[in-house]
């Protein structure tokens, strides 16, 4: 399948609002080459996909990239896509994979600040991406967890999903997923113990 011609990069915005084509329906229609499904759908995921993608990778200057391999995939890939599977699973799926590459490929590359990119980035003011960096402690604490630790508070506290869906994502058991949400949290808290203690155990939940 070609690739599509359109400008990947055009005006990211945010999730797609009641009445608008469902992410299932657009992928179906990319597996048939409709290039304007595949922007549409593109549009949708990037402010997602940016967010997780530096919770994960911690490499700013690294996410253009990682979009658009991820969307490259999509778009080779729709006609291979099953419904048992919510598209966002899928398409986490392959972030996650492209994550991991972009780290074992660059080990000792240096981060870029969120405040240095909005050059680099298109979209990043106006999807609001800069609450990344709520408070200086939230960067601390993720930059000491590993990438898999990492990705499981992003998905579990800032997208909603559940372990069973984190599992498929991470092609891991969900025990797995547990036993790594279990770790980050102990690590966390031993970094900040009086900002994650009982009775606020939905803390993280409220500032990832």
């Amino acid at each position: 399948m070609p690739a599509p011609s359109r400008d990947w990069k055009s005006n990211p915005s945010p999730m797609a609002t009641s009445g608008e084509t469902n992410d299932a329906e657009l992928i179906a229609r990319i597996g048939a080459a409709d290039q304007e499904a595949f922007e549409t759908l593109y549009k949708r995921y990037y402010p997602k996909l940016f967010r997780f993608s530096y919770r994960v990778t911690r490499r700013l200057d690294q996410i253009e990239e990682i979009i658009n391999d991820v969307m490259f995939v999509v778009w080779n890939k729709a006609q291979s896509y099953r419904p048992e599977a919510r598209p966002s699973t899928w398409i986490f799926g392959i972030a996650y994979k492209k994550c991991l590459k972009s780290i074992a490929d660059r080990p000792q590359a240096e981060h870029l600040e969120l405040e240095d990119a909005d050059h680099l980035i298109p979209g990043v003011q106006d999807s609001g991406l800069k609450n990344l960096e709520i408070a200086d402690w939230i960067a601390v604490a993720f930059g000491k967890l590993p990438a898999d630790q990492r990705a499981v508070l992003e998905l579990t506290y800032h997208h909603g999903l559940q372990y069973q869906e984190i599992a498929a994502i991470m092609d891991c058991p969900e025990n797995t997923v547990k036993t790594r949400m279990f770790h980050a949290r102990k690590k966390i808290k031993a970094l900040f113990p009086d900002l994650l203690t009982e009775p606020n155990a939905d803390f993280l939940g409220n500032v990832l």
